[in-house]
């Protein structure tokens, strides 16, 4: 009788401890789940990265259950039902100019007045770096050398601006200092205007819609993202690529052609810059087109990426992908992409500014596209869904 009670209590034990198992598993996966997918109408919702995770209702109505081995539930997630596009691969180079809709400080300095002394009027008056002046006694300002004017100009007196920081306007009255050299001078660097190179993810050929890079346009002095007034995708030619070595990042140099325009930018937001062509033709060559992948196609394993590093039309490089995070904050961190190619590893070390936007393509699906190579391992750099680019793209 003891022998039996002690089998029964060893049974519940061995019960209790696979329940508790199965219950953290469950948990475990809660967290990494994402809260809200996306699915074609009539298919089954799976979770590639999860294989033992299904869906225990049907994903009709906005919402459905996800389930630990078809039983356990683990997670409600929000449903919404929508055609999945066909979109055109990029891989192709292109110049970036951007014009911001103001002038952005890019920092502060002493002016030294007719006593000798040195003061910072903008620093006095609460501008900081980083703010973007849009309006000075009333007048719009587009670039550097309209607002040394009005500051010149102004007599002495508070010139009245309104700047724009942290995506708030407010005004603030700067007080000109009398310069020894006979000028009246505000204390400040700003810029106009930014240029550089990316890569196109993907267009959409029905509307000439395109997405690129991945990440925002910053700027190099302040970190912040540009604000953007008028901006211009042009034609580029890639005529080196500089090997990246750990430390040392590498890059794509090239030289844009000077009229050639392929495109208007019109966000330049944190998941990558947006226009519309207006050349398609430019990208006509061996274009392929792929069906998009959803956020929760993406798995970790083989994928390729598709980038110009040399020649003029992109090519395939292979790649692996170490992890996915359908959670992520910071779009631009949704996957750790490995770099395996051998020529791609020879010719640029892996990974190079430049390459930003280069589309990420797994079982024949567009998945997401490059953003950032990992300073210490060029082999290795983050991605971005490219569920999130064309949700962006769209104005969702």
């Amino acid at each position: 009788m003891k022998l039996k009670r002690g089998f029964s209590r060893g049974i519940a034990a061995v019960l209790a401890a696979v329940l508790a198992g199965i219950f953290c598993t469950a948990e475990y996966y809660s967290v990494r789940l994402p809260d809200a997918v996306t699915v074609d109408a009539g298919t089954e919702l799976r979770i590639a990265n999860y294989p033992d995770i299904g869906c225990i209702d049907s994903p009709e109505g906005d919402s459905a259950t996800l389930a630990l081995f078809g039983t356990v539930p683990v997670k409600s997630v929000a449903v919404k039902q929508e055609e999945t596009p066909v979109l055109c691969a990029g891989g192709m180079p292109f110049g970036i100019k951007l014009l911001m809709e103001g002038v952005m400080v890019t920092g502060l300095g002493e002016v030294t007045d007719t006593h000798g002394s040195r003061i910072c009027p903008a620093d006095a008056s609460g501008i900081q770096k980083g703010d973007v002046i849009k309006l000075a006694d009333g007048k719009k300002v587009s670039s550097n050398g309209e607002l040394q004017q009005i500051i010149s100009s102004s007599g002495g007196k508070a010139v009245r601006l309104i700047i724009n920081r942290n995506g708030t306007d407010s005004n603030i009255d700067l007080m000109p200092v009398y310069s020894a050299e006979g000028v009246w001078r505000g204390g400040m660097w700003v810029r106009d205007s930014i240029a550089g190179i990316g890569t196109v993810s993907f267009f959409d050929p029905a509307t000439g819609q395109f997405a690129g890079l991945g990440h925002p346009v910053c700027d190099s002095d302040t970190g912040e993202n540009v604000p953007l007034h008028s901006g211009e995708a042009v034609s580029v030619d890639i005529t080196e690529a500089q090997k990246g070595e750990k430390g040392i990042p590498g890059e794509l140099k090239g030289s844009f052609d000077n009229g050639v325009t392929i495109g208007i930018l019109e966000k330049n937001t944190s998941s990558g810059v947006f226009g519309t062509l207006t050349a398609k033709g430019d990208f006509s060559g061996n274009i392929r087109s792929f069906p998009m992948g959803r956020r929760q196609d993406v798995k970790t394993g083989k994928a390729y990426i598709l980038s110009t590093i040399q020649g003029g039309e992109p090519k395939k490089y292979s790649a692996e992908i170490e992890r996915v995070d359908y959670k992520a904050d910071d779009t631009g961190r949704n996957m750790v992409i490995h770099i395996t190619d051998p020529l791609l590893l020879d010719t640029a070390g892996g990974i190079v500014q430049g390459m930003s936007g280069s589309p990420i393509i797994q079982d024949n699906k567009l998945i997401g596209a490059v953003t950032h190579v990992f300073v210490a391992d060029p082999t290795r750099g983050y991605g971005i869904f490219a569920e999130t680019m064309y949700d962006t793209m769209n104005g969702a």
